[in-house]
């Protein structure tokens, strides 16, 4: 099954003579996928996410969940910043009870399950905490937690690690990992956009690779290695190198 859809997708700068950023870009996205977006810096990467979550529309082409156009943010569909993107002015918690605010249910039944978020992801004991008083690692907990709480079916992520030191990035890359074999999450599928192959080849069941202005689909390339990766692997270095000569071509 399609979970989502991009079906010639272009996207331009209102009364800008440039070129379009995205120009007929058409991917789709399977249920139980892990893909990965990768590409030149510019070419719209971040901006093709948050078409797909409904945050800006496309010029023209169309984006569907499971073959329901995509034309304002829904709750199926949730996002993990870059930045974290979290209110200074409320704690972690209250942060992270963002992601419950458009459900119906109890403030109790709201607790209950952040706790059990929180738990997961080593938040423990900072809940009250406010965001300027965590490391950069944790800020981006709480982002994921917000992100999952809701229950969505799709997650996407804006370059989820980059803020990150390579430790904390490669601890929270297993723990998202972890997480998304649970038999008791609704993620069903995720679209994250990356700068890091290597990060893309660990993560990803599809890396989808996307040209320069006005960018398309270069290639799709298809990580066939069992979880979890073995980054020192030889067949692991085949496939960085082949997704870093396809970005350079």
């Amino acid at each position: 099954m399609d979970m989502i859809k991009v079906d010639n997708v272009s996207y331009f700068y209102e009364n800008s003579n440039a070129l379009p950023v995205i120009h007929n870009l058409s991917f789709t996205v399977k249920k139980g996928e892990f893909v990965s977006i990768i590409g030149p810096s510019g070419c719209g990467k971040s901006t093709l996410l948050r078409i797909i979550a409904g945050l800006i529309n496309a010029n023209t082409g169309h984006v569907s969940y499971k073959g329901r156009a995509i034309e304002k943010p829904i709750s199926e569909i949730s996002f993990v910043f870059q930045d974290f993107a979290l209110l200074p002015w409320l704690t972690n918690e209250e942060n992270m009870k963002l992601g419950l605010s458009r459900t119906n249910i109890s403030e109790h039944a709201k607790e209950k399950r952040i706790q059990e978020w929180v738990d997961k992801v080593g938040l423990s004991g900072f809940e009250d905490f406010y965001p300027n008083a965590i490391s950069g690692g944790m800020k981006q907990r709480v982002g994921i937690v917000r992100a999952i709480v809701s229950q969505p079916i799709v997650l996407l992520m804006d370059e989820p690690f980059s803020a990150l030191d390579e430790l904390t990035a490669n601890e929270l890359r297993n723990e998202i990992l972890y997480m998304l074999r649970e038999k008791n999450i609704s993620v069903d599928s995720v679209i994250m956009v990356t700068h890091n192959v290597e990060e893309a080849v660990e993560l990803s069941d599809k890396v989808i690779v996307l040209s320069a202005k006005p960018s398309h689909v270069k290639a799709t390339v298809k990580i066939k290695l069992p979880q979890p990766r073995n980054r020192f692997s030889s067949e692991f270095s085949e496939y960085v190198t082949k997704l870093y000569n396809l970005l350079i071509s």
